[in-house]
C-alpha cells in the first residue's frame, strides 16, 4: 500500500513538472519573439567568446607548463644520473688506491702508474676535470715525508710553504690535467679542511661549494672520498674510522664547461634557460651555472631538485623559457567562430522556437533519465583489485612451514594451536583473493561456486579463528546447528564462510561480557519453532510469564539478547525429544530436506548470529549496510574497520538467494540473522564427505555414554549437540548433585544396557557456585564403594585460573579441561586424552599409511624446485619429499639452467616466474630451446627430451595460465600452495599410460 501511494506521489510530481514545463515554453517563445534579444544575444556571445578564449589560453600555458616541467626534470635526471656515475667511478678509484697503494707492499702505484690510469679511464668520468690523491701527514711525519718525495708541502692560496698544523694532506697522485695541485695541501683551506674532516667521519662523498677552479676562470666543486687502509668493521665507529683514514681521492667538477656540454646535447632549439644552484644556504644561493638574471620570460619556471650524493649539500635546477608565450592563434580564431555561429544561432532562434521548444522538452527528459541512471549506478567498486607479490609469497611460507609442523609430533594443545594458525592463514589468503573480487559483486560479475561441502565443518573452523580472543574476553562463544539440517550441501563454501566469518568477528569485537551465539536451521523449521513458542506464550504458560519477569534470562550465558525469542522456551523445542517436538520438526516441508537417490532439491537455511555486546544506536540502524559506514565517529577509533564487511556480507547473501536482517538493542546486543539457498547433494557425495570428515576422528566414541552438569539449558543442548556428533550418547543434569542421584541409581550390578556414564562433564559456572558442597558431595561419593567404574570427570570452561584448575584437580577432575567454544574436533582429542582411546602411536600410523599411498606416484623420481626465496623452496621441497620424491632447489634461473643441462635426471620441475636477473619466463625459454636443439641433433620426428615445468607464483593477476601455457609450461600451481595442489600438479605426469588413455 506505501508503494502504491509512492508512486502516486512520483506520477503527481511528474504531471506538476511537465504543466511548469509548457508555461516555460510559452514564457520563452514569447521572450524570443521580441528584437531585443538579439543586442542580449550579442552581448552574450561576446561573453562566451571571451571565456572561451581565456579558458583555451589557460591550457595552452598549462601545457606549455608540463612541456618546461618534463624538459627540466629529464635535464635534472640526467646530469644527476651522470654525476652519480662519476661519483662511483671515483669512489672505485678510491678503493683501488686503498687496495694497490696500502695492501700491496712495496706500493703498486706511483705518480706515473695514476696519470697512466686516471688518463685511460677519464671516459668512465665525462663530468670531472681531474682526479688527485692526498696522503694524510701528521705533523709529526712531515719531515721524513718531504725528504722522501723532494719537495715542501705548500698552500693553495698562495702555493708558500704550509705552515705547522696537526695534520696535512698533500697530493702526491694527480691526473695529467690537474698535475700542478701537486705537493698543495688539501686542508690548507678553511672549507677544504672542514669537507676532508667531514668525509672521513662519515665515509661518503662530500662536495664543496661553487669555487673558481686553479688556472681556469670556470666554476667548479671538489668531490672528496676518503681512503682507508685497512678494512673497517660493520658500522665502524667515527674513531675507527679516523683512526683507518690514510688519505683523500678527490675530483674535480668543471661545472660551467661539463654541464654546458651535457645540457646543450638536449637543449637543441627548444629555447629554455637554465641555471643550476647551490642552494645549501637558502639566504644566499650560490649559481654554479647560468646567469644571475636571465632575460627570459621567468612568470614561467619550474625547480627540479638534484642530489649529488652529498646530504650537507642541496643543489636544484632552475628553468624558464628563453621567450614569452606567443600568441594563441587557435584560441583567438576558435572564439571568433564561436561569436560569429553564436550570432547566427540567434537569427534562427525566433524560426526556430517551437523546434526548441521540442528539444528542450526532450533534454529534460533525458537528463531526469541520466539522473535516475547515476542514482541507481551507485554500485561502484569499493576496493581496488591488487594484491602485491610481497604479500602472498611470506603467506606461502606461513602456511608451509605450518603443514609441516603439523606433520611432526605434538601434543593436543600445540596442534590446535597449529591447526588454528593454519586456518586463520588460509582464511586470510581467501579473504585476500576476495578482494579481487569485490568490485564483481557490485558489477553482478561474481559468479558462485557449486561445490559440496559440510557445513558444520566450516563454523567450526570459523569459531576456531576466534576462540582465543573470545576466551580473553570470557565471552561465550558457541554454535548449534538443527539435526535435520543436511550435513553435505552444495554451494559456495567460501562466500559463506566470509558472511560467517565477518558476523562473529564484528560480535566478537563489540562484546565484552555475556555470549555470542550461532545457529542453524532450516528456514520451515525456525519459522515452525517460532510459531510454537507465540502460540504457547498465547495460552498463557508459566514458563513465559516469568520471563518476562525476571532478571536472569534463560539465554546461552543467562544475559538478555536483542531478540525476546531467544532463550531456552525456543531452543527446548529443537532439544526436546519427544513426539510433540517431532510433530513440529516434520511439519516442515520435508521435500527441502530428504535427499532421495540422485535428485537434488533446495535447502533454505535461517542462520542466526547473537551476541550481547554494546548493540547500535536506533539513529546508526538504517545505514548498517551502507559500505564505509560506522554507527558513529568513535567505532573505528575504539574497534577499528572500514565499514565494509557488512555491506559484502549483504551483497553475498543476496547472490546466494537470501535476505539479511538484524535486531538491536542499545547496551543490551545484536542478533543478525539471513536466509540464504543452497541445493542437497548425492547420496555418494555425502557419504564421500563424511568419511573425509570421520578420517580425523577416531571410530571408538560409538556408544559411550555422557553426562552433562549445566545449569543453563540451552548451553547444555549446545554440548549436548557436539557429542552427538561423535556418537556419544549425552544426557544433562542441571546440578552435581542431580549428577550423584543419578549415579545413585547404578549402586547395584545391572545388565550391559544400563550401564552408567562414562564421563561426567560438569560446567565450571555450576562448579564454581557451589564449589564448597559439591567437593564434599563428590568425595563422599568417590570414596563409597561402587560395583561400577567410576567415570572420568572433566570440566568444561571457556576461561580457567590456575588456581581453579587446582581444585578441580583435588575434587577428582581430570588434569584436561575442555576448553570452549566447543569443535567436535577439540571434543574428540579431549576425550581421547580423557578416556584413552585412539592413541596418537596408531593415528600416526594411519596417517603414514595414507601418505605413502598417496606418495607411489612420485616414489623415487628426482624433482627440481626453482624459486628464489629460501623460504618457498624449503616448503615445496618439504611438502614434496612426503611423497617419496627426491628433490632439488634452485636459487635462480640460471643455476636451473645448469641442472638441466642435457642429458640430466630430472622428472618435472616447478619454476618461480618473478626471480632476479632471470625470471621463470626466460629461464623455461631457454630450457625449451635446449631441448629442441637436442631433439633436432638426434633426429627424431618427437622429441625425446621435454621436461614438464609448472609455473609458481603469487601474482595471480598477471601470471596467467594462458602466459605460461603460451611461452612452454605445462601447468600452474599458485601460492600459497598446499600439499594436494604440488602433488596433484605434477602426479598427473606419471601416472601409467593405459590410465591415462582409459580415462
Amino acid at each position: 500500500m506505501g508503494e502504491k501511494k509512492q508512486g502516486c506521489h512520483t506520477v503527481a510530481v511528474r504531471v506538476n513538472e511537465a504543466a511548469g514545463t509548457k508555461r516555460k515554453h510559452s514564457a520563452l517563445l514569447r521572450y524570443c519573439s521580441n528584437r531585443g534579444v538579439l543586442g542580449i544575444s550579442i552581448l552574450l556571445m561576446l561573453f562566451l567568446s571571451k571565456n572561451i578564449y581565456d579558458h583555451m589560453d589557460d591550457e595552452q600555458q598549462k601545457r606549455r607548463k608540463e612541456v618546461l616541467v618534463g624538459m627540466c626534470d629529464q635535464r635534472a635526471r640526467m646530469l644527476q644520473d651522470q654525476f652519480s656515475v662519476s661519483v662511483n667511478h671515483v669512489h672505485a678509484l678510491a678503493i683501488l688506491v686503498s687496495t694497490f697503494h696500502f695492501y700491496k707492499n712495496p706500493s703498486a702505484i706511483d705518480q706515473e702508474t695514476f696519470a697512466e690510469y686516471t688518463a685511460r679511464t677519464a671516459f668512465e668520468r665525462p663530468l670531472l676535470s681531474g682526479v688527485a690523491y692526498a696522503q694524510r701527514i701528521l705533523n709529526s711525519e712531515r719531515e721524513e715525508f718531504e725528504r722522501q718525495h723532494g719537495w715542501t708541502i705548500r698552500t693553495m692560496e698562495e702555493e708558500e710553504p704550509s705552515p705547522i698544523r696537526d695534520e696535512y694532506a698533500p697530493v702526491i697522485f694527480s691526473q695529467e690535467t690537474v698535475s700542478y695541485i701537486e705537493s698543495l695541501d688539501m686542508m690548507s683551506g678553511e672549507e677544504d679542511r672542514e669537507n676532508i674532516l667531514r668525509a672521513r667521519a662519515t665515509g661518503k662523498a662530500v662536495l664543496t661549494s661553487p669555487f673558481r677552479l686553479l688556472n681556469s676562470h670556470h666554476l667548479g666543486v671538489v668531490l672528496t672520498f676518503p681512503v682507508y687502509d685497512s678494512k673497517l668493521p660493520p658500522n665502524p665507529t667515527v674513531e675507527e674510522r679516523i683512526e683507518a683514514t690514510t688519505g683523500y681521492l678527490g675530483g674535480a667538477f668543471d661545472v660551467e664547461s661539463l654541464v654546458e656540454n651535457l645540457l646543450g646535447q638536449l637543449s637543441g632549439n627548444q629555447g629554455i634557460a637554465v641555471n643550476v644552484y647551490d642552494v645549501t644556504n637558502s639566504s644566499d644561493p650560490l649559481i654554479m651555472y647560468g646567469h644571475q638574471s636571465l632575460e627570459s620570460d621567468m612568470s614561467l619556471k619550474h625547480m627540479s631538485r638534484l642530489d649529488f650524493g652529498d646530504p650537507f649539500r642541496r643543489h636544484e635546477m632552475i628553468c624558464g623559457y628563453l621567450q614569452e608565450a606567443p600568441t594563441s592563434w587557435i584560441a583567438l580564431t576558435t572564439s571568433f567562430f564561436v561569436f560569429v555561429i553564436g550570432i547566427l544561432v540567434a537569427y534562427m532562434i525566433y524560426s526556430a522556437a517551437i523546434h526548441i521548444v521540442k528539444v528542450e522538452d526532450d533534454f529534460d527528459k533525458m537528463d531526469k533519465l541520466k539522473a535516475r541512471a547515476e542514482a541507481a549506478d551507485v554500485a561502484k567498486s569499493q576496493f581496488l583489485a591488487t594484491v602485491s607479490h610481497e604479500i602472498r609469497t611470506p603467506m606461502n611460507g606461513i602456511l608451509g612451514m605450518l603443514q609441516l609442523l603439523l606433520d611432526t609430533e605434538l601434543s593436543s594443545t600445540q596442534k590446535d594451536y597449529a591447526q588454528t594458525a593454519e586456518a586463520c592463514g588460509e582464511t586470510l589468503i581467501t579473504l585476500i583473493n576476495e578482494v579481487l573480487d569485490a568490485s564483481k559483486i557490485e558489477a553482478r560479475k561474481l559468479e558462485l561456486e557449486a561445490v559440496p561441502f559440510d557445513l558444520r565443518s566450516i563454523l567450526d573452523d570459523v569459531l576456531s579463528l576466534f576462540s582465543e580472543k573470545s576466551r580473553q574476553k570470557g565471552v561465550e562463544l558457541a554454535v548449534f546447528v538443527s539435526d535435520i539440517v543436511p550435513e553435505v550441501v552444495v554451494g559456495d563454501p567460501g562466500r559463506f564462510r566470509q558472511v560467517i566469518t565477518n558476523l562473529v568477528g564484528n560480535s566478537v569485537k563489540f562484546t565484552e561480557q555475556g555470549h555470542i551465539f550461532v545457529q542453524v536451521l532450516l528456514a520451515a523449521q525456525a519459522k515452525s519453532v517460532m510459531d510454537a513458542k507465540t502460540e504457547s506464550c498465547a495460552n498463557g504458560e508459566s514458563e513465559c510469564k516469568v520471563q518476562s519477569c525476571v532478571r536472569q534470562y534463560n539465554t546461552l550465558s543467562g544475559s538478555q539478547a536483542a531478540d525476546d525469542r531467544s532463550s531456552w522456551e525456543t531452543y527446548k523445542y529443537l532439544d526436546n525429544e519427544s513426539s510433540d517436538a517431532l510433530r513440529i520438526v516434520m511439519n516442515c516441508d520435508a521435500s527441502r530436506i530428504v535427499i532421495k537417490g540422485d535428485t537434488s532439491h533446495g535447502v533454505a537455511l535461517m542462520v542466526c548470529v547473537e551476541d550481547t555486546g554494546i548493540g547500535i544506536p536506533e539513529q546508526a540502524q538504517k545505514r548498517v549496510f551502507t559500505p564505509f559506514m560506522q554507527a558513529d565517529s568513535s567505532t573505528s577509533r575504539n574497534y577499528g574497520g572500514t565499514g565494509i564487511g557488512l555491506s559484502i556480507s549483504n551483497c553475498l547473501v543476496e547472490l546466494m538467494g537470501g535476505q539479511m536482517d538484524f535486531k538491536s538493542r542499545p547496551q543490551i546486543g545484536s542478533t543478525f540473522f539471513f536466509t540464504v539457498e543452497f541445493r542437497s547433494c548425492k547420496n555418494s557425495l555425502v557419504i564421500d564427505l563424511k568419511k573425509s570428515f570421520l578420517d580425523d576422528l577416531p571410530n571408538a566414541y560409538r556408544g559411550i555414554k555422557a553426562l552433562i552438569v549445566d545449569g543453563k539449558p540451552v548451553r547444555a543442548a549446545v554440548t549436548k549437540y557436539h557429542l552427538k556428533r561423535l556418537g556419544i550418547q549425552p544426557q544433562t543434569v542441571c546440578s552435581i548433585a542431580k549428577a550423584v542421584a543419578v549415579f545413585g541409581k547404578y549402586g547395584f550390578l545391572i545388565s550391559r544396557d544400563e550401564r552408567p556414564p562414562d564421563v561426567l562433564l560438569v560446567e565450571k559456572d555450576c562448579w564454581i557456585s557451589g564449589e564448597e558442597d559439591d567437593a564434599m558431595l563428590l568425595s563422599s561419593w568417590r570414596r563409597n564403594g561402587h560395583s561400577y567404574k567410576l567415570p572420568k570427570m572433566v570440566l568444561l570452561a571457556t576461561n580457567i585460573t590456575v588456581a581453579e584448575c587446582e581444585k578441580a584437580k583435588a575434587a577428582g577432575f581430570e588434569d584436561t579441561v575442555l576448553m570452549k567454544p566447543l569443535r567436535a574436533s577439540m571434543v574428540a582429542v579431549c576425550l581421547q586424552q580423557v578416556l584413552g582411546i585412539g592413541r596418537k602411536s596408531q593415528h600416526g600410523k594411519d596417517a603414514l599409511n595414507k601418505s605413502i599411498g598417496k606418495s607411489g606416484l612420485l616414489s623415487g623420481k628426482k624433482l627440481l624446485v626453482v624459486d628464489d626465496n629460501l623460504v618457498n623452496r624449503r616448503v615445496a621441497a618439504g611438502a614434496l619429499k612426503k611423497f617419496g620424491a627426491e628433490v632439488h632447489c634452485a636459487a635462480s634461473g640460471q643455476e636451473a639452467l645448469k641442472l638441466l643441462q642435457i642429458p640430466h635426471e630430472f622428472s618435472a620441475c616447478f619454476m618461480d616466474i618473478q626471480m632476479p636477473e632471470m625470471d621463470g619466463f626466460q629461464a623455461t625459454t631457454l630450457i625449451r630451446e635446449m631441448e629442441h636443439s637436442a631433439n633436432a641433433q638426434a633426429n627424431r620426428v618427437k622429441g625425446e627430451w621435454h621436461i614438464p615445468i609448472l609455473a609458481m607464483t603469487a601474482d595471480v593477476i598477471h601470471a596467467t595460465l594462458e602466459k605460461c601455457l603460451k611461452i612452454g609450461m605445462d601447468g600452474y600451481v599458485s601460492k600459497p600452495f598446499q600439499e594436494k595442489s604440488l602433488y596433484e600438479a605434477v602426479a598427473k605426469f606419471f601416472e601409467p599410460k593405459a590410465a591415462v588413455n582409459a580415462s
